[in-house]
């Protein structure tokens, strides 16, 4: 079995691991983690939407689109929880815009 996935996708799956570290960027850590999770799912779903626009084919495929998009929420939830969390990258970015009083 071969796997042949086009560049499109391939962008798309690294998005979705730096999805998290976006998602930190721009809330803070007292944002309610629900918050950040609707965040993270509508971040995803453009990513996968986007994804499915701009890889090479015979058509757009809104169900191909979905599943992209879902695969994009479940891979920003794990490396977030399994990479970002863990290292400190989430902390350092939610860091990153605080300003001394």
């Amino acid at each position: 079995m071969t796997v042949d996935l086009d560049r499109a996708y391939w962008l798309g799956l690294l998005v979705s691991v730096v999805l998290p570290v976006l998602v930190g960027l721009v809330t803070t850590r007292v944002t309610h983690a629900g918050a950040k999770a609707v965040l993270l799912l509508a971040l995803s779903t453009i990513n996968g939407f986007v994804v499915e626009y701009a890889a090479p084919g015979p058509g757009y495929s809104v169900g191909t689109a979905a599943v992209l998009a879902l695969v994009a929420f479940a891979t920003g939830v794990l490396s977030h929880f399994g990479l970002w969390k863990p290292v400190g990258v989430s902390t350092r970015a939610q860091d990153s815009f605080v300003k001394a009083a």
